[in-house]
């Protein structure tokens, strides 16, 4: 599993699974890893979502490890489900299972192949996506579409709420496709030529605000990458997150960046195009508060994020 995100996301279809009355012989999941202040090993969701259901988990480093693929061909499966796993499934593995291997990809195909295709689609603006379910084959999330499922992107989207709105939909597309799937009934259909797009895995880089941009992208950059890795910027010499904003068309002649005056108990920035209303951030060490309450608590007017 790419992040903890993605997880969760699997997690949703074991349970869907063992709830449809077809519960897998094994659960494979990436070695759990240290967590918390403490950094302790502790299950993650998809090892805790098999051990409630009292199903078996393996958690090899790699399938390309002879003796990992070994014990996957001991299982004679007849379907593989794969969900967020974040490894390239070696041709050995993509051969075992009757009926191949399957995907559940967090996209309308082939719009955004690849690892982070939720956060590419909020920060492209995009009003809708879905989820595909997908054969798998050698290329990276290039094998023929065996079913859709499309939803609406609301306006104000999250990263993290939109996994969660795809998460509940691929359970559910999952649970209703997989009678058909082991029958092979589905027809595959392969993917248009058309409209390819790569959602490249997100860097922590990518979340420092550049105020010269347009106040509309930077509101998607805030959207797309709550709840990782935050959006942020400096504020003075202090980090400053944000976890939620607001692009308005208000125009200005500050510089970008330029905090604005807090009249009303709105605090606005000034960005290459229209400004930024600021709704919740946060300092180092500290909780996350409205900027209304930041506002109150030190001058800002006239200080420059940077």
């Amino acid at each position: 599993h790419q992040d903890e995100t993605a997880w969760h996301h699997t997690a949703d279809c074991v349970r869907s699974l063992v709830a449809a009355g077809h519960p897998p012989v094994a659960v494979y999941s990436q070695p759990d890893r240290p967590a918390g202040r403490g950094r302790k090993v502790r299950p993650g969701p998809v090892s805790q979502a098999a051990l409630d259901a009292g199903l078996h988990l393996c958690q090899p480093a790699s399938l390309r490890d002879p003796g990992a693929q070994a014990e996957l061909a001991a299982w004679r499966p007849d379907l593989m489900v794969v969900v967020a796993y974040g490894l390239l499934l070696p041709p050995a593995v993509l051969a075992m299972p009757r009926r191949g291997c399957v995907n559940l990809h967090a996209s309308i195909l082939p719009r955004w192949r690849g690892a982070a295709p939720i956060q590419r689609a909020l920060l492209a603006g995009d009003q809708q996506t879905g989820i595909t379910l997908m054969q798998m084959d050698a290329g990276l999330d290039t094998g023929p579409m065996l079913a859709v499922s499309r939803c609406t992107v609301a306006p104000d989207e999250t990263g993290g709420s939109l996994h969660d709105k795809l998460a509940a939909l691929g359970a559910e597309l999952l649970r209703e496709q997989l009678p058909a799937l082991l029958d092979a009934s589905l027809v595959p259909q392969p993917q248009p030529a058309d409209g390819v797009t790569y959602a490249a895995k997100i860097s922590r880089d990518e979340a420092r605000i550049d105020w010269q941009a347009d106040a509309v992208a930077i509101e998607r950059q805030v959207r797309a990458f709550n709840p990782w890795p935050v959006a942020h910027t400096l504020l003075g010499e202090e980090p400053l997150r944000i976890w939620q904003a607001r692009a308005t068309d208000t125009t200005h002649e500050s510089a970008p960046g330029t905090l604005l005056g807090t009249d009303g108990g709105q605090v606005e920035v000034a960005a290459g195009r229209g400004t930024l209303r600021l709704l919740q951030v946060q300092l180092p060490g500290r909780r996350a508060v409205s900027a209304r309450d930041l506002a109150n608590a030190r001058t800002l007017a006239g200080q420059q994020l940077l």
